[in-house]
């Protein structure tokens, strides 16, 4: 595959590298994990292989060796060789073929897979979701969700949070009616994470997005669950979302019916390319 255009901020991301953290190294990986995952396992791939992360404009790329390749996260509109192709969707490239990508229907990043042969794929069309509403993101509470005073945690679930120019990989800054602490405290700094919602001493919130430090000394007010992260990651700039609070067992719940239907979509792909060999 060769680069005819690089595009803004494209780079080959898996799902993070885990253990190092001791040392101050953090994970990092894809910021829309559940997209790169379908993805891979789409075209059988292992689920942690490297996929591109684009954005809009996002990369012109020729294709220098017949392959099997699927996108998925945002809809930028995708081209092969000036014909329209799905989002989703398993397709055989030729050698020669060029991808585009038009314009930015929806989301923030867009996720190509990649299989270096040509295969029978099932046609994959799961997991279509409307990514220009409004986005409800739920979280769990944080250590330090007490100090808000009682208005600023009614207003936490109450007010919508809009993404702020200043966001990138590392974190989402959001823009909303400042929080306010019962009494300002000298934290020591604590782990952080995917997710961690920060209070800055702005009043304003931040989220920690895959590229966060591994510790930090502001307020942590709670952690967007798990499955809800991939829909905070394909917000853009100016976007709205509203917080709302739920329980651990909830979140975890909520993560195990996600990781069942990703393990049905395993099976469901293995049997029909079992059948298809057969």
């Amino acid at each position: 595959m060769k680069y005819l255009k690089q595009g803004i901020l494209t780079s080959y991301q898996n799902l993070g590298k885990n253990g190092l953290r001791h040392l101050g190294i953090n994970p990092s990986g894809v910021m829309d994990r559940l997209s790169a995952r379908i993805l891979n396992i789409a075209l059988q791939n292992n689920e942690d292989q490297a996929v591109l992360e684009m954005h809009f404009p996002a990369p012109e790329l020729l294709f220098e060796e017949n392959c099997t390749i699927i996108i998925g996260g945002a809809n930028f509109s995708p081209t092969i060789d000036n014909k329209a192709i799905e989002n989703w969707k398993t397709i055989l490239v030729k050698t020669g073929s060029v991808l585009r990508f038009r314009k930015l229907i929806a989301g923030s990043r867009a996720y190509l897979a990649i299989k270096e042969e040509n295969c029978n794929f099932l046609p994959y069309v799961g997991h279509i979701s409307n990514l220009s509403q409004k986005k409800l993101i739920r979280f769990t509470e944080g250590n330090e969700f007490g100090l808000l005073s009682e208005s600023s945690k009614q207003a936490f679930e109450n007010q919508a949070f809009v993404v702020s120019n200043a966001s990138n990989r590392m974190g989402f800054r959001m823009n909303a009616d400042i929080l306010e602490v019962t009494s300002k405290k000298e934290l020591v700094s604590s782990a952080v994470d995917f997710g961690t919602i920060q209070l800055l001493p702005s009043g304003q919130i931040i989220v920690l997005m895959a590229d966060h430090q591994t510790s930090g000394g502001y307020p942590r007010l709670g952690n967007i669950v798990s499955v809800d992260l991939p829909k905070l990651a394909q917000c853009n700039v100016n976007e709205s979302i509203i917080f709302k609070k739920i329980s651990v067992q909830e979140a975890e719940d909520l993560l195990i019916q996600q990781e069942l239907e990703l393990q049905k979509l395993k099976s469901s792909i293995r049997f029909f390319n079992d059948k298809q060999k057969n």
